[in-house]
């Protein structure tokens, strides 16, 4: 449904997109509120990675808030991995109008990577947490688009 609001985009599927990403948020807010952020050790990696996917279109940053902070703790704690707690943390700074941490976000306007903290470390941090560097994404993009 995404890619094809994206390669051709209408006010209806625009909609749908919302309207399935809000709906999809709203199943994952009760999930959570009731057994909490669902780390790979409990779900597996497939769901908790789905788990993040939903939770990173979800509108609600407040809800996006609390989840990085149990993914976190989920991930600290070696239940899921670490690479989550990057896309949600850098999802989260860069909608607070924040550096991101590990340059997963990618402007659309630019191709670029938002702005990231301590860029001269940036690789180094990627690597922590099971991602290439920043310029191996670059080109994966490149290739992709």
């Amino acid at each position: 449904m995404t890619r094809v609001a994206g390669v051709a985009p209408t006010a209806v599927r625009r909609r749908r997109v919302e309207e399935c990403h809000r709906d999809n948020a709203e199943a994952l807010a009760a999930i959570v509120r009731r057994h909490g952020w669902p780390a790979a050790d409990v779900v597996g990696t497939a769901a908790s990675t789905a788990a993040l996917m939903i939770l990173l279109h979800a509108p609600d940053l407040d809800f996006r808030l609390r989840c990085r902070d149990l993914i976190a703790r989920a991930a600290a704690d070696g239940r899921c991995p670490a690479v989550h707690l990057a896309y949600i943390a850098d999802h989260c700074a860069v909608d607070l109008g924040e550096p991101q941490f590990y340059g997963t976000r990618i402007d659309p306007a630019t191709l670029r990577p938002y702005p990231v903290r301590r860029p001269q470390t940036l690789d180094e941090r990627r690597r922590d947490v099971g991602l290439g560097t920043l310029e191996e994404q670059m080109r994966a993009l490149r290739l992709s688009g």
